[in-house]
């Protein structure tokens, strides 16, 4: 084994630890700073299993890492969460199941696609699922096939159109499937 492989092992066994002792300890053997982080969970904390524990601590971890803008949107995912009902958590759960046993190339697509419509305006963010959401359910699926069948570089050029491109491309879109089909095939019966 290489000394960077040696000193990477070492590293991650001691993160490991480290994580796990949180796990073990006591919610008094905690630090100042991160009984503040887990105070919402003080009560309940001599009751959790070492596992939640664990994922508690991989949190506090990973909240000590991110930026003040990470942080804030980190609290306000937190808060729509336990506003949430308990259905509505199930469901979530089970979306984020499904998208966990998806292939990693459809996940990556997804998650460019989120990328992609959180760059947007708020105002325009907004139009658009007001738009999605009032569409039968028909019409959402069959949308979803055609940007499915697009090409990379279709999909970029879609992007890249203004809102007026895109309803020009759409109404004539919509004009040609309205027409009854032409040529030979058409005319001969």
């Amino acid at each position: 084994m290489s000394k960077v492989g040696l000193i990477l092992s070492i590293l991650s066994g001691w993160f490991v630890l480290s994580s796990m002792a949180l796990a073990d300890t006591d919610w008094d053997s905690l630090s100042e700073k991160q009984q503040t982080l887990l105070r919402p969970f003080a009560e309940q904390w001599g009751s959790m299993s070492p596992a939640q524990r664990e994922r508690l601590s991989r949190g506090v971890q990973r909240w000590e890492k991110m930026t003040p803008e990470q942080r804030q949107r980190a609290k306000k995912r937190m808060q729509r969460w336990q506003a949430m009902t308990p259905e509505q958590k199930q469901r979530v759960r089970k979306r984020y199941e499904r998208f966990q046993k998806l292939p990693p190339e459809e996940r990556k697509k997804i998650r460019q696609r989120r990328e992609w419509f959180q760059k947007l305006p708020p105002e325009r963010r907004e139009a658009l699922k007001r738009r999605w959401q009032s569409m039968p359910p028909e019409q959402r699926r069959e949308i979803r096939q055609r940007l499915n069948r697009l090409t990379p570089e279709q999909r970029q050029r879609l992007r890249n159109m203004t809102p007026e491109q895109r309803r020009k491309l759409i109404q004539r879109h919509q004009q040609r499937r309205a027409a009854p089909p032409s040529g030979r095939a058409w005319q001969r019966k």
